[in-house]
Formats: structure tokens, sequence, C-alpha cells
């Protein structure tokens, strides 16, 4: 047993909550180092009850009050409505602490959270997977100072299976319910079943912080996980991506820069009409559909209107403003049109090092294998070790005089944390020496 599992057994959220007290039940595998565990408990309701949602500035205020008398760390996650609506705004932020209870508020009734945000200034906030709620949260006035990411956390001692369910199952000896978890969280009112589901995401978010935290320490890696958390906190807004058209599925299949255009133009409108209908771009016109077009370059509306993606359940006007997009491609002049690829900011795909710069593709081999074997010797994902682009960085070119100075100020220099500097240095060292 880890000594996460160990908080665990001896937590007093056996007995309380919705869930039945352990009553030593059968024992099943699955523990990260290979242990039986009880099995695990369904986890059915909230011990407090589901919470009225928070929907007017009175009701916030006491909340706000009542999180910041609280005390300890502060379970945070958000609900998005991916898929249904465009961009990744909140629809329900949900938030538990001890002596606070749990709080589920909705931000489309309360959309500046900025003096709750302030509440809970210097407060340690838990969330899982941080970065894919910090951003929403940001647009709402919700910037943490410190937090913990338990998945990340997961990821760093070792653990197979990271999602906040498997985590909670594997270390806590619950099981959350996870029907919810793609519905549309825009709908107003939120039916009750998934304000349940809501509310259970925070309740053991504090208890798996704790655990973690435990064998984090016993694995000697609480101090790097610090740093990463420390790094996600730190970290700017993201800047906006480049070309996002460029990422619609299926661009492989473009080669020509006319049908390039005509991707781009058609992801363009589709993109003006998502935001201003607030739908997922997805619901407007799918990827494949723009990918088809683009290969076809249709000469009008009877031949577009032919092509998978604009079938019979697409009206005249829609089809018109299709077609309107490709034509506007054909118009463009060939110094309008999009270059093939993306533009490059770093080495070359390494596929092409053989090519371009043998030696540099061996110093990237060895490098890839001592990195490799140290992050299975350290239990965790080679990502979390150090980031690929920083390796190929490094072996595309390496500092002039490879020593452990150099190449762990290389390192730093392209963000890699303290700790990632003083595992990977040697590593890399030897890679390039050997390459020499």
């Amino acid at each position: 047993m880890t000594d996460a599992q160990d908080t665990a057994a001896d937590s007093s959220l056996r007995t309380t909550g919705g869930a039945p007290p352990d009553d030593g039940g059968s024992s099943v595998t699955g523990a990260p180092d290979g242990t039986t565990q009880p099995e695990p408990t369904p986890l059915l309701a909230p011990r407090e009850g589901v919470p009225p949602v928070i929907a007017d500035e009175e009701s916030l205020a006491r909340v706000i009050a009542a999180f910041a008398a609280g005390s300890g760390p502060v379970a945070v996650d958000a609900e998005r409505a991916s898929g249904y609506r465009y961009g990744q705004r909140a629809y329900l932020v949900q938030l538990r602490r001890e002596g606070a209870g749990t709080a589920l508020i909705d931000p489309v009734a309360c959309p500046d959270l900025s003096g709750l945000g302030e509440a809970l200034s210097g407060t340690e906030w838990v969330l899982h997977a941080a970065t894919q709620d910090l951003p929403c949260l940001r647009e709402i006035g919700m910037v943490p100072t410190r937090l913990f990411d338990t998945e990340l956390a997961g990821r760093l001692a070792g653990f197979p299976r990271v999602g906040l369910g498997a985590m909670v199952e594997s270390v806590l000896g619950f099981v959350l319910e996870k029907g919810h978890s793609a519905v549309d969280w825009s709908t107003r009112p939120l039916p009750e079943p998934w304000l349940r589901y809501a509310a259970l995401d925070v309740e053991l978010l504090v208890d798996l912080r704790d655990a973690l935290e435990k064998d984090l320490d016993r694995q000697g890696k609480l101090e790097w996980a610090r740093q990463e958390f420390d790094a996600i906190a730190a970290a700017p807004p993201a800047e906006p991506r480049k070309d996002p058209w460029r990422r619609t599925s299926g661009m492989h299949k473009v080669r020509r820069r006319r049908q390039l255009g005509v991707v781009r133009e058609l992801w363009e409108t589709r993109d003006r009409i998502a935001q201003r209908r607030d739908v997922s771009p997805g619901k407007v016109l799918s990827d494949a559909a723009i990918v088809e077009a683009a290969l076809a370059l249709p000469a009008n509306v009877h031949a577009l209107a032919a092509l998978n993606g604009f079938g019979h359940r697409t009206g005249r006007r829609q089809l018109e403003q299709w077609q309107a997009a490709v034509d506007r491609a054909r118009l463009l002049s060939e110094s309008q049109l999009p270059q093939p690829g993306m533009p490059l900011t770093g080495p070359p795909p390494p596929r092409a090092w053989a090519d371009k710069d043998p030696a540099a593709a061996a110093r990237l081999s060895a490098a890839r294998a001592g990195v490799s074997a140290l992050a299975e010797r350290l239990n965790m994902p080679q990502e979390n070790l150090i980031t690929p682009d920083t390796v190929r960085r490094v072996c595309w070119e390496p500092p002039k005089d490879v020593d452990a100075e150099t190449v762990g100020a290389a390192l730093a220099g392209y963000g890699a944390r303290p700790w990632q500097v003083e595992q990977v240095t040697p590593v890399l060292v030897a890679a390039l020496s050997a390459q020499a």
C-alpha cells in the first residue's frame, strides 16, 4: 500500500457523505504498487447534500464571506460546454473548503467572481488538470497565487491512470459517477443529477491532495511537484494561436496552396458564424466538410451540395455562404495564398534530421534513449521529466562546450525547472559528449 492509500485508509471519509461505511468487503488489485485494496465504494451524494446554485450578488457575497473565513486549501473546479458553445467559458464553478462546505456558482448570472478570487488570495487552490480550468477561471476574475494539481501530482508519483475518477478510486477507495462529464453545461436550469455530479467533483479533492502529497514526499518528489505547481500558477495567459485554421482535422490531405486558401476561408467564415451564434464551430460545419470542399474546389452551389457535409439538410442560403468562401479563395492572387506547412520556430521535424544533420540525429537518438531510461527509473512519463521539444532544441543546437554548466543553462533557458535541470543534465551531457 502506498502512502497515498495509507492516508486514505485512515480517513474518516469512509464513514461520511453519501457512501456507506467500509465494511471490509472483497479485495481487488489495481493499486499503483500492485497491492490489493478494498472494493471501491460508490460515492452517491455530497456529505452535506447538493447545495443551491448561487445566482445572485447577495448569495455570492455570503459565499465569499464563508470561504474567506474557511481554513486550509480550497478545492476548485469548473464546468464548460465544449462541443456545444463557442469558446471555453465556464458555466458552473464548484468550490469546497473546510469550514465553508461546498458552493456551486453560476458564472452566467454572476460573471464577475474577482471578489471571490481576492478573498482566496494566498490560499492554496486544489485543481485536477489545472491548465484546463485556469483559462476560463481567469476570464471571471479567479486567479490562484498557489495551487496543487492532483492530476500532475499523480503523473509525478507514477500512477498509470490520472483521471479524477481513477485517482479517487485507486487512492481513496471511492467511485465517482462520471456520466455527466460531457453534457451541455450551458443548460438552464441545470438538472439536479448534474449538480450532484458537479458537487462530487470537489467533494474529495482536498483529501486526494493530502494523500498525494504524502506519497510524493515519500518518493522524494514533493519539491519537484511544488516547482511544477509554481510554474503553472506563474504562467501568463497563452498567446492566441497563429493560423488556428491549420489545425483543421484532416489537413494532411490538403497539399496545394489554392486548397489551403479554401480551408482558411471556410474556417474563418465558420468561426465568425459560430461566434455570433455562440455555438461550437463543429455544429456549424464539420472539419471533414471543410477539407472535402478544399480538395474538390467546387465551381458552384450545385457542385458544393453534392459533397459530403453539404447534403440535403443544408439550406440554400447556407450553401451560398460556403460557396462564397470557396469563391473568395479562388480569386486570391498567388501572393495572397497561404504557404504550405506551419512556419518553423525551432528545429525541423526529427524525421528530417538524418538528411539535414546526421550528427544531430545521432545526438537526439542517444538523448531520447537516456531520457526514456531515466523516466522509467523515476517512474514518471517522459514528457513530465522534460518536454520533448526541449530535448530536440538542445540536441539540434548544443552548447559549444558541452558540460554540466552549459547544458544546465540551456535547459533552464528553455523553461526547465530546477529539478528537471538537476535530473536531466547528466543524461544530456553524456548523450551530447558521446556524439561529439
